[in-house]
């Protein structure tokens, strides 16, 4: 089976476009090497994707070529404790970090475009 389309089928991407993409910018890697997308893989595999903020690493524990519920998805790979650890110490940064354009709110006024340009110089 493609990784493109098991990506896809697993739910790791919402399309198989996006997923194809990612597989062939280098963010996709099967046992620990860059991968193409209609390279096949097999049971027992190991990938290690990134999308976005979230990385997971995971083993391939059934093919399935129909993408079906997330229920069902999540039968397709076990990851591994070290990945959801990692993903969890992501998600309390997260939680916890503040967001730098937070106290932005709208335009900036011309009192603030005044001060920007004093500090800016």
């Amino acid at each position: 089976m493609r990784v493109d389309k098991w990506l896809w089928a697993a739910r790791f991407f919402k399309t198989r476009s996006l997923a194809s993409d990612a597989v062939g910018g280098g963010k996709v890697k099967l046992n620990d090497t860059s991968t193409k997308p209609a390279r096949e893989i097999k049971i027992g595999d190991r990938l290690d994707i990134s999308n976005g903020d979230s990385r997971w690493q995971v083993t391939v524990l059934a093919l399935s070529e129909k993408r079906g519920p997330a229920s069902e998805a999540r039968q397709l790979y076990e990851e591994t404790p070290d990945s959801i650890a990692a993903r969890e110490a992501a998600q309390m940064r997260r939680k916890f970090s503040v967001e730098p354009a937070a106290d932005i709110h709208g335009r900036p006024t011309k009192r603030d475009r005044r001060r920007l340009e004093r500090l800016g110089g």
